[in-house]
Order: C-alpha cells, then structure tokens, then sequence
C-alpha cells in the first residue's frame, strides 16, 4: 500500500470491547465512513501488527504432523490440550537439526509469529527446535544411528582390531589448527619420537564437516602409509562435537583399511565414532598413547626378550649337545658291526666285478682268434704260401698285367720269403701262351 493506513482495528467510535450499541451516532452514516479492506490488506495488516508486537518467543509443546519438502522447509504443528498453533522451520534453520523430532515429542521452539498471508493463517517461524531436556534432539539423533549401526553389528566387539604394537606411521585425521593436533604430537615426540606422523587436515565441526572427517579417515587409510589412524578433536558442546556422531564418519572409520582410534572430546564425551572405532580413547593425548608404545616400555620389552633368548639359546646347545653325544654313542656301537658288513658287501662286490672282467676278457680273446683266422685266410701272404708270387714294380706297386712289364722293366718278385730281382725279357698273352 502506497498510502500510510491506521492499524488501530477498534477506533474511537467504533465497537466498545463489550460489543453494545451506545448509541451514539448514526450507524448508517459511521459506515459510510469506515475503509474498505482486501483479505490481502487485512492479512498484511494482522502480520505488521503481530510481527511488531513480539519478538522473539519460546513456545513449548507436542510436535504433530512433521513433514520435511523437499525444499529442504519443515512444516509441524505445536499443540497442547487445549490449542494447537502451525510452524515453519526454513531450510537453512532446519538443516542445523541433528534428526527430525518424532511424532508426539515434547519440543520447545525459538521463533516469530506472523501471519501467512495467503492463507490467513498465524503460524510460528521457527529458528531453533531443541527437545525436551538440554539433548532432547541431539540424545535422538544419537540413538537412532546408534541402533541401526548395532542391527548391523557394526558396534560388536568381535569386529573390532587390534591396534599394532608397533607402528612405523600414524595418520591423524583432525584439525591443523586445534588443540588435538598439538597434543597428539607431543605425545608421540615423546614416547616414540621415530615414529612418523600423517595429518590429513579436515574441518571438526560445523556444517559438512562430517563429509570432510569422512574423506580424511578414508584417504589415510587408502594411502598404504600408515598402519593406524587417530580420528580426533577436543571438548566441546553435542553440537560441536556433532560431526563425528554422523554416519558418514561411522562408516569411514568401518571401511578404513587400517584400524582407527577415535579420540573425541573429553573423557564424558561419547560420540558414535567412539562406539564403531577398534578402539576408544576419551581425549586426544590418550588417543596418541594408545596409538605409539613408550620408548621405555620398549626398552623393557627388548630387555626381557634378550633374557628369554639367551635362556633360550642356552637350552637349545644344551639339547643339541645331548642329542649329538646319543648319536654318537649310537654310532660307537653299530660301526664295527656297519664296517663289518660294508666290508664284507665291498668283497663280495669286488669278486663279482672281476669274475665279470674275466668272463668279458675271455669272450674279447675269442673274438680275437677268430677276427686273425680271418685275417690270415685273407692276406696275400697266404696266397704266397700256396706257392704264388706277386711282381712289384718301382715304389712296391703291383704289377698286374702285360702292359705293366715293358721289355727290359726291373722288378721285383715277392715270394713267401723274400724278394727275387727279375727283368722283363718279353711277353705274351694267355691265349698265344696256351697255343
């Protein structure tokens, strides 16, 4: 409305609060005189009015017909015995709340009154809705998650792992800025200054920081480096504490490839995270203690274990030399009796081995005779024997036919013993011989 309208919704000479006629006036001629309003105008006139006649109030009651659209907007009624009044919770106020109240739950809010204008209707807008008790909402949240997590088995101890003895790396999933961080590292620069430390930096608190602790526990344990993680952060209210009560941190801390300390908080703090680690610490120096073992501790352990391994060793020579003293005894005994029979074996083996060699040599001498009968039944000089001579010509070659002795050809003819000088003095054929 451009124009500046009297609010006053009762003014003088209008209704008395009793709502009888005084009598005063002409009624027909007052009407006439009174505006004329829109329910538009009327309804931004009501909502001006409520909303300048209060502030910011608490209102108690039963929560009924909570709906969340998917705006992201809460729409629920408040009621007590006797009246109800409709609330609006917008997203950005809405989003803070840790799970949605549940039907009949006692819920106090923080808001405005006003007037939907469309509609008419008054309604509370509310920025804050706390439960019934100072964790009413938060306690629920809490125990929600809890029992899902536990139908699961997620909280059983049989899943839980042992933290390593002995770690080389410890990854710390916290805030580069927090106390937590400084603690932590103090303690284990004290107990176990060799030992490497890996921060994955994540925001503890405030909104999405859930998803952040989440990624961080995740990358450490993917990153193959450390042997164990410390999910951590100091004291603070439910609220600030909220992040690591969420089930994205819950599941990470499950998934992780390595085990997971959770030190959260102080030691009356107990947070979700605190139920599904391989182990709880109730601050972060415990944390760091639980995670690295004191350079002392380690000194008596090293101690203790060369003590039990020279007791050890001293046993272990005193069995081997009384194992080595009754094989010995045992081999005095059956040596003559073993010497005896190998020796006996050996000349058994030996007479075996030559009657093998003459039997070999005798059927080779056999060969032999019979190989040189041959021989001889072959060579020329057994021809000679029977009364033939063999004429050699120059270098001892053989002459065989009338060709090889020219008239006046010196030769020599081989007879059975010896040589005999001849000269060719002629020459004739088979056939003219025969004539």
């Amino acid at each position: 409305m451009s124009e500046t309208r009297n609010l006053d919704l009762f003014p003088p000479g209008g209704v008395p609060e009793n709502g009888e006629d005084t009598g005063r006036g002409d009624p027909t001629a007052e009407s006439a005189q009174l505006e004329v309003w829109t329910p538009s105008q009327l309804n931004r006139a009501l909502r001006l009015m409520l909303e300048s006649s209060f502030g910011s109030i608490w209102v108690t009651g039963e929560v009924t017909n909570f709906k969340r659209a998917r705006s992201g907007h809460c729409y629920f009624t408040l009621r007590d015995d006797e009246a109800q009044v409709r609330c609006v919770m917008f997203r950005a106020d809405a989003a803070a709340l840790p799970t949605d109240p549940d039907e009949g739950m006692t819920v106090r809010a923080l808001g405005s009154v006003t007037v939907y204008e469309a509609r008419g209707d008054c309604q509370l807008v509310v920025r804050t809705l706390e439960g019934e008790g100072a964790e009413g909402l938060w306690r629920l949240a809490f125990e929600k998650l809890r029992a899902r997590l536990e139908s699961e088995g997620l909280l059983a101890h049989e899943r839980k792992r042992a933290i390593p003895e002995f770690p080389s790396c410890v990854g710390v999933a916290t805030s580069p800025t927090g106390a937590a961080i400084r603690d932590i590292l103090s303690v284990i620069g004290r107990r176990a200054p060799w030992v490497r430390v890996i921060v994955s930096a994540t925001r503890v608190q405030g909104e999405g920081a859930a998803l952040e602790v989440a990624e961080a526990i995740r990358s450490l344990g993917a990153s193959g480096l450390v042997d164990v993680v410390i999910a951590a952060r100091g004291g603070g209210s439910v609220e600030d504490l909220w992040a690591f009560n969420e089930e994205p941190v819950a599941r990470a801390i499950v998934e992780c490839a390595v085990p997971v300390i959770s030190a959260v908080g102080h030691e009356v703090d107990v947070t979700i995270a605190d139920l599904v680690a391989d182990l709880r610490a109730p601050t972060p120096s415990a944390g760091a203690e639980a995670a690295v073992p004191d350079s002392e501790a380690i000194t008596a352990i090293l101690d203790a274990a060369a003590a039990r391994l020279a007791r050890g060793l001293r046993g272990a020579v005193r069995g081997r030399r009384a194992s080595l003293e009754g094989q010995r005894g045992r081999l005095a005994r059956a040596l003559p009796s073993l010497v005896t029979t190998r020796r006996d074996a050996l000349r058994a083996l030996s007479e075996r081995k030559l009657r093998a060699v003459q039997r070999t040599l005798e059927a080779r001498r056999a060969r032999l005779r019979v190989a040189a009968g041959t021989m001889t039944a072959l060579s020329p000089l057994a021809t000679l024997h029977r009364g033939y001579a063999v004429p050699l010509g120059t270098g001892g070659r053989v002459l065989r036919r009338m060709g090889d002795f020219p008239d006046g050809l010196e030769f020599s003819l081989r007879v059975v013993d010896g040589h005999v000088e001849c000269r060719a003095s002629g020459s004739a054929s088979i056939d003219e011989a025969g004539a």
